[in-house]
């Protein structure tokens, strides 16, 4: 990784080849070190070149014996100066003030200006992480905005699977880190408890409520299968009796004759939806105001599954948004209102539409359907307009990737609406599928068949499960290995990483000492090549943070987090740490201590816990 710093005009980025992100300045102590250098430099500058105000960019070499930093401001200045970079780098040199930080600065290359560093300059980071009191890492990139962070977010439909899975433990980790970059986070779940989907969830309860009276009604294919519908129902016949019960014919009413069960044809899918359609309708006359009481005990009882199951993995909200709380407010009526008196709607075929078109989405949308009904993309401008509204600085929506066309619209509408919807990110994550013994395990959602994020919590554990999940960027498939996430080896990235953790607390639980004294030892016995590379990743915590906080990329904590261990298993291997020597022990105890105490914090943003034994 090679990681290039610009504190002129504050831009970063990774470096794996070309410039692919900028970014701004990083504002953390942590970044003295970096801030100094920069300074020492912008003072040479006027000296050597008064007019000139380039972009003074620090780069972090690949190889070690090339220093702790290389700059290009002497092939930038070449460009104006009209001078050899390499003679410009000679008089950059020469202008510098002297450095505390400082052990040596040469010419390599075309012009390149490499710096390295004293090792007290490299050994400090120990301390600062000691003397944190558990902050090491913060940043104020967020200067305490309010940032809504809304993921999940599922229909409340039937149990959470591994899918939902990836979701939630992204977004709980993208909260996370956004709060120790200085952001006040919301964490919210949009609960979608009005439309069609939650009509076929109670009409499936209610035609399993009514098979155990007897009713001979062929359950819809696309209808909910699973299980907890079943449990459902005898939820709703303990409750209700025999109050519910309606005959097959009434049932039936309507449906032209199709009746599932009474074809050999396999229907089509247009005949299975407008089945039921009818369902839902028959199920609302027929039952009246009791139809409700069905529709709640679903909803109540997958969304308090729904909350247990998240909450057990570690994801809690803050807010759980309704969405027929829209309708009940005419929220979404009024916004409707907003977007005709400004002129974006028209009506085509009875239908309302919105002019999307003309805010750069590929079509228009029908916002309201011919019998007055609104479209679920009414509710979701209603729902973001309603976000605008609470004041929020920035809004962050995870959505699945198969969601990724409608970003366009929710934009369009926004900007129709007179908001900026700039303020708005849609992080995208991808599907999952799981492997067990190398062969890929089949699910379907709609049919019951899935693997529930309870049966994957309970299988591989709840640690292995968070990490795993982010151990990919989110836009990209992930292949989740079951065996490989329980077992305890190498191999297992989750396991690799705390079991750093533990191999440290088991250095210092032989020793005995009390930790909180390793904060003022004297670091000057450190001066391995293992141990400066170990500084350098204790420096190097906040940049990631910031980077992945910029770039809503917990992935890039969890690689972090590999190389930190990596790091600390190699040095482990290496060295003694109880040795007769007083100083080399108390100063090889306090690094440890200090990658223990980033291990920790890091794992916790990710919602993985940093066991002391394995």
């Amino acid at each position: 990784m090679w990681i290039r710093w610009n504190y002129e005009r504050g831009r970063q980025a990774i470096y794996n080849g070309p410039l692919i992100k900028t970014t701004s300045m990083i504002e953390s102590h942590s970044l003295t070190l970096h801030a100094s250098i920069i300074a020492l430099f912008r003072k040479a500058v006027r000296i050597v070149s008064p007019d000139s105000k380039p972009n003074i960019v620090l780069e972090r070499p690949r190889q070690a014996d090339h220093g702790e930093f290389a700059c290009t401001l002497a092939l930038q200045l070449a460009k104006t100066t009209h001078r050899p970079p390499r003679e410009l780098a000679k008089a950059l040199i020469d202008a510098l003030p002297p450095s505390k930080f400082i052990e040596k600065i040469d010419v390599a290359g075309p012009g390149f200006i490499n710096i390295f560093l004293t090792p007290a300059a490299k050994q400090s980071v120990v301390s600062e992480v000691l003397n944190s009191n558990g902050r090491w890492g913060e940043i104020n990139l967020g200067h305490q905005r309010r940032i809504q962070v809304e993921f999940v977010s599922s229909n409340p439909t039937g149990p959470l699977h591994v899918g939902h899975g990836r979701g939630a433990s992204f977004g709980a980790s993208l909260a996370n880190i956004l709060e120790k970059a200085g952001y006040r986070v919301q964490r919210e779940y949009y609960v979608n408890d009005a439309g069609r989907q939650m009509d076929i969830l109670t009409v499936s309860t209610w035609l399993r409520y009514l098979a155990g009276f007897g009713s001979l009604i062929a359950f819809p294919p696309n209808g909910y299968q699973g299980d907890y519908v079943t449990e459902m129902a005898n939820h709703l016949r303990g409750a209700e009796g025999a109050r519910l019960v309606r005959t097959d014919q009434a049932v039936l009413q309507g449906s032209s004759g199709f009746a599932m069960n009474q074809h050999d044809d396999v229907p089509t899918e247009a005949q299975i939806e407008a089945h039921m359609d009818v369902l839902i309708a028959n199920a609302k006359s027929l039952l009246g105001n009791d139809y409700r009481i069905v529709h709640q005990l679903a909803l109540r009882e997958q969304l308090a599954d729904c909350r247990e199951d998240l909450e057990a993995f570690g994801v809690v909200f803050d807010e759980w948004f309704s969405e027929q709380s829209l309708y009940d407010d005419g929220s979404i009526a009024k916004v409707v209102e907003q977007l005709a008196a400004a002129g974006h709607l028209y009506v085509q075929d009875g239908a309302q539409w919105f002019r999307s078109t003309a805010f750069g989405d590929e079509k228009d949308r029908v916002i309201q359907r011919e019998n007055g009904i609104f479209t679920y993309f009414a509710s979701d401008i209603a729902y973001h307009a309603n976000k605008f509204a609470r004041g929020f600085d920035v809004i962050v929506d995870v959505w699945g990737a198969d969601h990724h066309g409608y970003i366009p619209r929710v934009m369009a509408a926004l900007t129709a609406l007179g908001l900026d919807a700039k303020r708005m990110h849609v992080p995208l994550v991808q599907f999952v599928s799981l492997y067990r013994h190398g062969e890929k395990v089949q699910m379907s959602t709609r049919k019951g068949q899935f693997v529930t994020l309870r049966e994957l919590r309970t299988e591989v554990g709840r640690d292995a499960a968070r990490f795993f999940y982010v151990l990919r960027k989110s836009d990209q498939h992930l292949d989740f290995d079951l065996d490989l996430a329980k077992s305890e080896s190498n191999d297992n990235p989750v396991y690799y990483v705390q079991y750093a953790h533990a191999r440290i607390h088991g250095v210092l639980a032989k020793w005995g000492g009390e930790s909180n004294r390793l904060s003022q030892v004297a670091l000057t016995p450190l001066n391995s090549p293992q141990e400066f590379a170990l500084m350098q990743w204790l420096r190097e915590y906040p940049e990631t943070l910031e980077l992945a906080a910029r770039e809503y990329a917990p992935h890039m904590v969890a690689f972090y987090l590999k190389e930190l261990a990596a790091a600390l298993h190699s040095y482990y291997n290496a060295v003694q740490f109880l040795v007769d020597d007083e100083s080399l022990k108390l100063a090889r105890l306090a690094l440890i201590c200090a990658v223990a105490a980033v291990l920790r914090d890091g794992l916790a943003l990710l919602g993985v816990s940093a066991p002391e034994k394995m």
